[in-house]
């Protein structure tokens, strides 16, 4: 079974023939042992896709994980789950944090619901580059653009309060304090994920239905929002009076040579603008008001011929705006349109108002208390979902050092999970590490 956090969706992971649409019930549920085990089932089938999804484009040796989702319409029920785990991370979490009564040894079972959505997003961009996957995600488009849109506009926000989230030790925060630092690095990083699978959901854009650009052009505003994100640029930095970027899920220091080279980040919101702003049924249906020409005519400030050299068809949208500078801007448009709207993100709301407090209390008492004997049986789970085998193919770079993100050549001989440059960084990142390694090593011993 396909198990959320908030509920139990009713849908299985495995290749059946089923093309039903999963419907979440209420949130209110008995929750068991029996069911955080088949919930763990689901987030280990998750991550052994996503990991398998991964290794396949990595070796270019074909794509049988997208196919196969795409066959047995499972690319909804992924959309489903992961807006049921955001809304899950936005209403309940805080509150569990909240709880006086929340102090738990072991913060690993609520770290594996967090880290859920990261899964789902990253095994989503990977299949999202095929247009056919698209395509079968039917009605869940409008919702999933509907996600997206939120972690970017609140990537904007925060990106615009003092810049991205940085990871910083401590040697005084409680493991709630711990686990809500290392969430908030997830959300930065999720938000880049979700700005992939726009940016492949815009490739498909002359083929989307008139709801699905509706929301994008008229609701949504995103050639906008994607020019604040090239203003703003969040994966970018300057640290110590050097350019650092965000790439391969850390920040890595860019040498001067390399400063002009357009970052993949930064390709993907130009090709999403270009697909909105060039596209012959975008273009037909997006609103030119006087808000929108000006900060759409901010682009040329960016297309340097640095740039044109990199993504020689930007030189069509530099002819677009040349144009654009020139033209007389529209007044909203007050069509009556009748559109088809998102739906998952509402009816889980609705269902589930006022109740956050009492799921957020049974789920304290019921799923995230677990015994020793469970969280041993769980370790050894997780260590048999993590194969470093696995896990070190699908990896294109050398492991970097879990305290200083150096390239690291020594592993932990107990957990053998993190790696480290060096001994001394291995003790100080003990105090993050020591109850995971011990876990992990637990339930090694209990095979």
């Amino acid at each position: 079974m396909v198990l959320s956090p908030l509920c139990s969706l009713g849908i299985r992971l495995g290749f059946n023939r089923t093309r039903t649409h999963p419907t979440p019930t209420a949130l209110k549920c008995t929750y068991t042992s029996a069911f955080w085990g088949r919930w763990n089932q689901q987030h280990e089938n998750v991550e052994k896709l996503n990991m398998q999804a991964i290794l396949d484009a990595t070796t270019s040796q074909g794509e049988p994980i997208q196919e196969l989702l795409v066959t047995h319409g499972k690319i909804p029920t992924l959309v489903v789950e992961l807006i049921t785990v955001e809304m899950w991370k936005q209403k309940v979490f805080p509150v569990l944090c909240r709880l006086e009564d929340f102090k738990p040894q072991n913060t690993f079972p609520i770290y594996m619901v967090v880290h859920h959505e990261a899964s789902i997003i990253n095994l989503l961009e990977t299949v999202f580059f095929h247009k056919e996957v698209c395509e079968s995600a039917e009605d869940t488009v409008l919702d999933l653009i509907d996600y997206c849109h939120r972690k970017l506009t609140l990537l904007v926000a925060r990106t615009s309060h003092g810049g991205p989230p940085e990871e910083e030790e401590s040697q005084h925060s409680t493991p709630m304090q711990e686990l809500q630092k290392q969430a908030e690095l997830m959300e930065f990083e999720i938000a880049l994920k979700a700005l992939s699978v726009l940016r492949y959901i815009t490739d498909c854009v002359d083929s989307l239905s008139l709801s699905i650009l509706n929301r994008m052009l008229s609701t949504h505003n995103l050639p906008c929002l994607l020019v604040e994100l090239l203003e703003h640029s969040p994966w970018s930095k300057r640290k110590g009076g050097k350019l650092q970027r965000f790439e391969g899920g850390c920040w890595q220091t860019v040498g001067p040579s390399e400063q002009q080279k357009l970052s993949k980040l930064d390709g993907q919101v130009w090709i999403a603008l270009y697909n909105l702003l060039l596209s012959h049924e975008a273009r037909a249906r997006y609103c030119l008001t006087s808000f929108a020409k000006e900060q759409l005519l901010k682009l040329r400030a960016f297309l340097t011929d640095t740039l044109l050299d990199q993504l020689p068809n930007l030189a069509d949208l530099q002819g677009f705006l040349a144009h654009l500078a020139l033209t007389e801007t529209q007044p909203p448009k007050k069509d009556l349109v009748l559109e088809q709207i998102p739906e998952i993100w509402e009816r889980l709301e609705r269902e589930n108002r006022g109740k956050w407090q009492a799921i957020a209390k049974h789920q304290l008492q019921h799923v995230f208390s677990p015994s020793e004997q469970d969280l041993r049986l769980q370790a050894r789970r997780w260590a048999e979902t993590y194969r470093l085998d696995v896990l070190e193919a699908v990896a294109p770079e050398r492991p970097r050092c879990a305290y200083c993100s150096a390239e690291a050549s020594k592993r932990c001989s107990r957990c053998q999970n993190e790696w480290y440059c060096c001994r001394e960084c291995q003790v100080k990142h003990w105090e993050k590490h020591g109850k995971a390694c011990v876990l992990v090593a637990q339930g090694d011993r209990a095979k």
